[in-house]
C-alpha cells in the first residue's frame, strides 16, 4: 500500500512539533532551579539584615557581642577611664586618626564613634581574620605589660589594638579594626547594619 507525501509531511511536521515541545519542556524544568539559585534565600537575606542590639543591660566597662553578616560586632561600655587612656596611648598608634582604616565617617574620630560611651567594632583582625581577645583591664592584671592601658590582644601574631580599636604600631595587622555602619534607634538600642542619620555641622 503506498503512503501519500502529504501524509508523511504531516507525520514529520507533529513529530517535529512534540519534540520540540517535550525539549522546550526540559529546558523549562532545568532553568527554574538555575534561576531560583540565583535569588536570595530568606536565610541569605537575613544574614545581611541589619541586627538590633540592646545594651540597657551592659555595665560600664562590659562588652557584648552580636553576629551581624556572619561576623562578630563588639559593643563595649566604655568608663570615664577607658576614654581617657584613649588620649595617652595617641603617640604609640599607628593610625590614631583612622585615616587608612575603614569606619563611616562619623565614627572617624578619637573615639571612632557616633556616641563616644560605646565602641561598635567588627572583631576580626585586619591582618589574617583572627578574632583578638578582650585585654580591657589596665596594667599587668592580664599578661599585659605594666603600662599597658587596657584594649584587645590578637592571639594569632600578637597584634595590639587600644580601646577605639587602633592598631599599635609595629603590629602584623596594617589597619585599625573595622567599624560598621550603626545608628541609635535609643539611648540604649543600636542598629547596626544601618548608617546614622548625622546631624547637620557634626
Amino acid at each position: 500500500m503506498s503512503v501519500d507525501a502529504k501524509d508523511c509531511d504531516c507525520e514529520r511536521r507533529n513529530l517535529l512539533i512534540a519534540t520540540s515541545a517535550v525539549g522546550g519542556a526540559a529546558l523549562v524544568a532545568t532553568a527554574v532551579p538555575f534561576v531560583a539559585s540565583l535569588t536570595p534565600s530568606e536565610r541569605a537575606k537575613a544574614i545581611g539584615a541589619p541586627v538590633v542590639a540592646d545594651v540597657s543591660k551592659l555595665a560600664p566597662g562590659e562588652k557584648m557581642v552580636v553576629k551581624w553578616r556572619g561576623k562578630p560586632v563588639w559593643i563595649l561600655h566604655r568608663t570615664d577611664e577607658m576614654l581617657a587612656s584613649l588620649k595617652t596611648v595617641e603617640g604609640h598608634l599607628s593610625d590614631p586618626n583612622s585615616e587608612n582604616s575603614a569606619q563611616p565617617a562619623y565614627a572617624q574620630n578619637e573615639t571612632r564613634s557616633f556616641n563616644k560611651k560605646y565602641l561598635v567594632a567588627i572583631g576580626i583582625c585586619t591582618h589574617l581574620g583572627c578574632s583578638p581577645s578582650d585585654k580591657l583591664k589596665p596594667g599587668n592584671a592580664e599578661g599585659m605589660l605594666t603600662d599597658w592601658e587596657g584594649g584587645f590582644l590578637c592571639p594569632c601574631h600578637g597584634s595590639m589594638f587600644d580601646l577605639a580599636a587602633r592598631v599599635f604600631k609595629n603590629q602584623p595587622a596594617p589597619t585599625n579594626l573595622e567599624i560598621p555602619p550603626h545608628k541609635y534607634l535609643s539611648d540604649t538600642t543600636i542598629l547596626i547594619g544601618e548608617d546614622a542619620n548625622v546631624p547637620k555641622g557634626a
